[in-house]
């Protein structure tokens, strides 16, 4: 059964196309690991909600947009493989060391689809 990673993470806005850069150099190496799909959204229509919201969540200041991402894996088991192997491997934690955001404010998780049409 396929599996999920979710992402949302606050980007400053200068900072867009080093982050496409990023995830572009990134992409291939998931997709090297295991997974089938990646996909990187910038926020275009992200309204403030009055409880919460995907700019609160991730404590987005002013000058910074919100990124919403997953990646697509055939299974939970094909997931943590590509997890340990990504841990361990030096071109990932190259592009690591030059994230364009604040890493400590990404929320992320697995997920398991329910409905896939």
């Amino acid at each position: 059964m396929k599996y999920v990673d979710g992402f949302v993470v606050a980007v400053p806005a200068e900072n867009k196309e080093a982050y496409r850069e990023m995830a572009a150099k990134a992409a291939p190496l998931f997709k090297e690991f295991g997974a089938t799909r990646i996909v990187e959204c910038w926020a275009d229509d992200v309204p403030n909600g009055n409880l919460t919201d995907f700019r609160m969540a991730v404590q987005a200041e002013e000058h910074e947009e919100v990124v919403f991402s997953w990646i697509e894996y055939p299974s939970k088991d094909v997931r943590d493989a590509a997890n340990e192997k990504m841990m361990n491997d030096p071109r990932m934690k190259a592009l690591g060391e030059s994230m364009p955001f604040d890493g400590r404010r990404m929320i992320y998780g697995g997920f398991l689809p329910i409905v896939d049409e």
